[in-house]
């Protein structure tokens, strides 16, 4: 696609854009008037949204369909941006996990984790922060999840991703702190982003119904956070508190029971 970089036109980048808090990061930036990149899979129909909002709030928008668990699609995907549009916020939102026992778990289900959330979070901004560096202000929010604070059972590999999440920006964040760039890190729980999650997380009991969050709402409290510069953006003041209260001898084994009800 090729494209004219005008240098008044600034963009959001989000991944993960199709649905759930992605969705509502695109909802909640236009809004305020922001232009908006949207990357999602193939076949998730990026495309109609990109259209519906872009016609709703009189904003630009243009989309990307890749799968970024392949590492070239990742630096393809980067080239294209780079070379087409001046980004001033990026926002690391696309993610995956879930719940198995780690010895049925497929190769590829692991491998596609850690290359989601790890590996292309870190290249992605990698390669954008020198486009980043442009302007006078930018910003990056890299989402992570209350679980980057406590190991938990039949997800093992999901939460040290997100751990991953959580000490990369915090690091990056004070690396970048003399700079132009501020570095956010959001932390919320379990989100109802379709009935299907919704249900799987209140088998958890008690506690998954107490901390089911609502996607517009931790889209909004986290540009807010973001655009305070706040390095830590905690969106669900309860579970942040039991996690830090327990010790992790009672933690572990709770959380992993609620998962396994879960599964």
């Amino acid at each position: 696609m090729e494209l004219e970089k005008k240098a008044e036109e600034k963009f959001v980048l989000i991944t993960g854009a199709s649905q759930g808090l992605g969705k509502a990061f695109v909802n909640e930036l236009a809004l305020r008037k922001m232009n908006i990149i949207m990357v999602s899979l193939p076949n998730e129909n990026i495309s109609f949204l990109s259209d519906e909002i872009a016609l709703k709030y009189g904003v630009k928008t243009y989309y990307y369909e890749t799968d970024l668990t392949l590492y070239n699609n990742v630096v393809t995907l980067t080239n294209w941006l780079n070379k087409n549009f001046n980004i001033d916020i990026l926002i690391n939102n696309a993610g995956v996990g879930g719940s198995k026992k780690f010895i049925e778990a497929d190769v590829n289900y692991i491998n596609s984790i850690i290359q989601l959330n790890v590996v292309a979070t870190s290249i992605l901004t990698h390669q954008l922060l020198p486009n980043l560096m442009q302007h006078k202000q930018s910003y990056i929010l890299n989402v992570s999840s209350m679980a980057a604070f406590s190991p938990i059972g039949y997800k093992t590999v999901y939460p040290a991703s997100k751990s991953f999440i959580y000490s990369f920006s915090r690091g990056l964040s004070e690396e970048l702190k003399d700079s132009n760039v501020s570095v956010s890190v959001v932390n919320p729980g379990a989100m109802k982003t379709n009935n299907e999650v919704k249900a799987r997380i209140e088998k958890q009991g008690i506690l998954g119904k107490l901390t089911l969050l609502d996607p517009k709402r931790v889209a909004k409290l986290s540009l807010q956070q973001l655009f305070k510069n706040n390095s830590v953006i905690i969106v669900n003041p309860l579970s942040y508190a039991i996690l830090k209260i327990l010790p992790i001898w009672i933690r572990l084994p709770l959380m992993t029971n609620a998962i396994k009800r879960e599964i």
